[in-house]
């Protein structure tokens, strides 16, 4: 096990995945180095792969076999994405598993066998499963919960105290690191806390998670400020990255760091202080 005095600011090599195979690879790699360290309970927010095209989603991610990293793009699972929470699903099973195969301690070339539970979605509609690994020694078994819902939360508790020392992952929550003025109440306590979080805040969800010790390793998400795709970047071992899109898709440039997830207006100025305009106004030459 990797002492966390030793490990490096990972802040200056973050990098922002361009295809497919970078993302599984990033992704693995940091849940792999900070299983090392000890931290067996992660969260994890990625992009996922769709049909650049845009007409047919989830088609092309059905299977492991039918993902053709040449012939996609990798997106936030936000409101741009086209499509319900089952298309998010369909990309993000085959992802999933893919990170799962590649996090295996499996010698010999011989990738682990993956269970799908789909029980724990008693609506059938919600997006939500579990995936379970059988590898030749039982120790180095992992779950994944994939797209869970905060009424998922009394299985998370159940799998993680079943699980030990062996690894469980969130990943890609159905709630959002934002808070509204739900989310704010229930992080408060006491009766209104307990009301906000009846009502659906997310505070007391959250305190369950952090209570089993579940943290975030490895975080990818986007959105749209003055007219830019933005990524916000993090790694278990770094700080937060903002990156914006550059060259019509073909690269993302890093802007700025912060020690904290970047507000919207932390990315507004990060782009003024690197002489970044509107979108439209750039295109115009203004």
């Amino acid at each position: 096990m990797v002492s966390e005095d030793v490990v490096e600011d990972y802040t200056d090599k973050l990098i922002m995945p361009m295809s497919f195979d970078e993302l599984i690879s990033e992704a693995s790699k940091a849940i792999s180095e900070s299983a090392e360290m000890g931290k067996s309970r992660q969260i994890i927010r990625i992009l996922l792969p769709r049909d650049p095209k845009g007409d047919q989603i989830g088609v092309f991610f059905e299977g492991e076999a039918e993902i053709d990293s040449r012939n996609i793009n990798l997106a936030p699972p936000d409101e741009s994405w086209q499509g319900g929470i089952m298309q998010l699903y369909r990309a993000a099973l085959p992802t999933c598993r893919l990170i799962l195969s590649r996090c295996s301690r499996n010698t010999g070339g011989v990738p682990p066998r993956i269970n799908e539970d789909r029980s724990i979605d008693e609506s059938g509609v919600d997006g939500v499963s579990l995936l379970v690994t059988e590898n030749r020694s039982p120790a180095d078994d992992m779950s994944c919960f994939i797209q869970p819902t905060q009424e998922t939360v009394d299985k998370i508790e159940s799998v993680s105290r079943e699980a030990g020392d062996r690894l469980v992952i969130i990943a890609n929550p159905q709630w959002r690191n934002v808070d509204d003025a739900l989310d704010s109440y229930s992080k408060q306590g006491g009766f209104l806390g307990s009301l906000a979080s009846l009502l659906g805040g997310k505070g007391g969800s959250l305190k369950r998670l952090e209570d089993l010790g579940f943290e975030t390793t490895f975080a990818i998400e986007g959105y749209v400020c003055k007219g830019w795709n933005i990524r916000l970047a993090k790694r278990f071992n770094s700080d937060w990255v903002v990156f914006v899109e550059k060259d019509e898709g073909s690269r993302y440039e890093s802007v700025g760091t912060s020690k904290q997830r970047p507000t919207y207006q932390d990315c507004d100025k990060m782009l003024v202080d690197n002489g970044i305009n509107f979108k439209y106004a750039s295109a115009l030459g203004l």
